[in-house]
């Protein structure tokens, strides 16, 4: 369950300052200030106040700031107490109110020429119609709202609205142009220095990321809302930060830590009495008890979620925690309770689509009554005219006159709003043209600098590699098939030259692309430091220490990095062949016969009660062939069923290639390994080395 900051951006007179004085103080203020303008602002202050918390308080304010402002002519501080109203019906669900006082405002508005508040009203609108679902409607109203503030270049209003429009698109699923929109929010917050919308923009991005499955940029931009929520000790911003980073952490199943952030999250909802978002974050921490398979935990806490949301009604959480109540106890094999419980989450599902199809018919009615409140005016108009000629007129004329007038206004009427409706069809299909080739031509823009920043990346990848000169001049008789999945891998290859020792090794680091990469940068340096800076040479003193170095470098972090490495590490001396191992074997193949030996099972990383490697040594004979590689190869779905290579598989190609020269082999390999894959996308990175004596 992920939470979406959704700005409310209303443009109130209001400043940050004023939002902030106690409510004591301005109830005082009210009682003694003499001036009549400041009065109706400290009323409407108060009327905010308790908009959300006490709605008949507010109104109260409401009306008494009204009938001032009204008795003095301050047409811009009603305009604002209607905002407000529209505000306080539209989230307490009296939607046609709403509406009602958002048009008288935005009359007032027009007619004073002020266009600032024009466009607090529009926003509000979006808001109001992205709330109910019309979609549609909504951007209509944002893009409005935007025209009017790029016009008066407001850029913290410009940011906000861009946001609500990002929202749309992302309720609609569109997380591509979502987070085009909610960028460019952040980029404007960035550069006014806007803190508070940093961390709201910043997580919205985060979102989006996360929703197009790019999960290290949505942990970056994550991070960056932490920190906004924390500096400006927005304590709401925190737990959706940390709600948010857990369900990532949830995805890469890192349970410690998503259990630890969901806790941080459930710690200050509880702090600040939302009982909605405790359902939502004790619903994720279930989630983590159940991969851990910890179903008697998680089912306590779905419980605990569910009566939560029952007492506050909460129907959205009780479909979650049934569903998730059901699964739970089918995993634990309790399938008639299971069974119960999709039933409950079936009957509130359906509630809920009952309950949204009544709301989605209230929301056109409120609609429909405020279009038309302009020409119910205009109809009574006609009724008194139509009264003063039935005095003059026999019955005859006057039925034939109404029925003929009435046909004609409803003629005028149908048309009217027919070319409303076509205008404003055409108005949006040509924004969206626009936003759509606009959109098109940034994310073009921004995938290049991507692209080339990963080039850039695998030049400096490379250069950490044996260049083929320096393998050859070791290992005369050898090749290596070094196949990344993406530009850049995870997978690599390391030759060392020590006291007539020739080291090698074929490692594959957690990952692949850029964050395998990152990780394959870490364990390099770790085996450089281990032979050039503590003069190893032995195959499983060499491991050790680069463990202890790889953990020495991720324990820097202040997050818990399980990231590592799986390797074989060879040194050859003669015929003399030594060998350690951190998950991957050692095939040396001799008579048409596979001598394989085993490799510690731990990787190169943290691990429980880790063992010392074991160098294991050799004698090889004349025409042996030795082969070290990473899991690419074999795992590598493909052929006529879609299935995996396999490890026995690879034995058999191996053999039957044991009269070619090496280079011949490592084409055989590659081409083995193309014909398998096909069509197929290559899942990992492939590293294999073959030496011959």
């Amino acid at each position: 369950m992920k939470k979406l900051f959704v700005l409310f951006y209303f443009g109130f007179c209001l400043s940050t300052l004023s939002l902030a004085v106690d409510v004591d103080e301005l109830k005082q203020k009210v009682d003694t200030v003499s001036n009549d303008t400041l009065k109706v602002k400290l009323l409407e202050q108060l009327c905010w106040k308790y908009l959300f918390s006490e709605p008949e308080i507010a109104q109260e304010y409401a009306d008494k700031g009204l009938e001032l402002a009204k008795k003095i002519g301050y047409d811009q501080g009603a305009a604002s107490i209607y905002s407000d109203l529209g505000i306080l019906n539209d989230y307490h669900n009296n939607y046609a109110a709403s509406l009602e006082n958002y048009d008288k405002a935005l009359q007032i508005d027009i007619k004073d020429g002020d266009e600032k508040g024009e466009a607090r009203i529009y926003n509000n609108l979006g808001i109001f119609y992205k709330n109910r679902g019309e979609l549609d409607v909504a951007i209509d109203y944002f893009i409005k709202s935007l025209a009017i503030k790029e016009k008066h270049e407001d850029r913290r209003g410009i940011s906000s609205t861009k946001l609500g429009v990002g929202n749309i698109y992302y309720n609609r699923e569109d997380y591509k142009t979502a987070l085009n929109y909610y960028q460019e929010s952040y980029n404007i917050d960035v550069e006014i220095n806007n803190r508070k919308g940093i961390g709201t923009s910043a997580n919205n991005v985060g979102l989006a990321f996360y929703e197009l499955k790019e999960l290290d940029s949505a942990d970056f931009y994550y991070k960056i809302a932490e920190v906004a929520a924390l500096s400006e000790d927005n304590f709401r911003d925190q737990s959706n930060c940390y709600n948010n980073i857990g369900l990532l952490n949830l995805d890469r199943n890192n349970l410690e830590l998503a259990q630890k952030y969901f806790e941080k999250s459930y710690q200050i909802d509880v702090s600040l009495e939302d009982r909605s978002s405790m359902t939502a974050v004790l619903l994720n921490i279930s989630r983590v008890y159940s991969r851990k398979k910890n179903y008697e935990k998680s089912l306590e806490l779905i419980n605990q979620a569910l009566k939560i949301s029952v007492n506050i009604e909460d129907l959205y959480g009780q479909i979650d925690g049934y569903d998730m109540l059901s699964a739970d106890l089918y995993l634990k094999g309790d399938y008639k309770k299971a069974y119960e419980y999709k039933d409950e989450y079936i009957l509130l599902k359906d509630s809920i689509k009952l309950l949204e199809n009544e709301e989605h018919i209230e929301n056109l009615n409120a609609k429909y009554e405020s279009d038309k409140k302009e020409l119910q005016i205009d109809a009574l108009n006609k009724d008194k005219q139509v009264q003063e000629l039935e005095i003059k007129k026999q019955n005859l004329q006057k039925i034939a006159f109404a029925i003929g007038f009435g046909l004609m206004l409803i003629l005028a009427v149908v048309i009217f709003r027919s070319l409303k409706q076509k205008q404003r069809a055409n108005f949006l299909i040509i924004k969206q043209k626009k936003e759509v080739e606009l959109q098109k031509n940034i994310v073009e823009e921004k995938n290049q600098e991507i692209l080339d920043s990963i080039t850039y990346a695998k030049r400096i990848q490379s250069a950490i590699l044996p260049s083929t000169k320096v393998v050859k001049e070791y290992l005369q008789e050898s090749f290596i098939l070094y196949k990344p999945k993406d530009i850049v891998a995870g997978d690599f290859y390391w030759l060392e030259q020590r006291e007539d020792k020739v080291l090698f090794a074929a490692a594959d680091c957690t990952g692949h692309g850029v964050p395998g990469a990152m990780v394959s940068v870490v364990c390099n340096n770790a085996l450089n430091r281990s032979v050039r800076e503590h003069a190893l040479t032995d195959p499983g003193e060499i491991l050790n220490k680069t463990r202890e170095i790889v953990i020495q470098e991720f324990e820097k972090s202040d997050e818990v990095v399980q990231d590592g490495m799986d390797i074989a590490l060879c040194s050859l001396e003669g015929n003399t062949l030594k060998y350690a191992g951190a998950h991957n074997p050692l095939w040396i193949i001799r008579n048409g016969e596979i001598l394989e030996t085993k490799a510690n099972k731990q990787p190169i990383g943290k691990f429980d009660n880790p063992e010392p490697y074991i160098t294991h040594s050799f004698e090889l004979q004349k025409g042996d062939s030795i082969y070290i590689f990473s899991d690419g190869y074999v795992d590598q779905f493909g052929g006529e069923k879609g299935k995996k290579f396999k490890s026995r598989a690879f034995r058999e190609l191996l053999l039957s290639i044991q009269d070619k020269d090496m280079e011949e082999q490592k084409i055989i390999i590659d081409n083995s390994f193309e014909t398998w894959k096909g069509d197929l996308e290559q899942i990992d990175d492939v590293c294999i080395i073959g030496v011959r004596i």
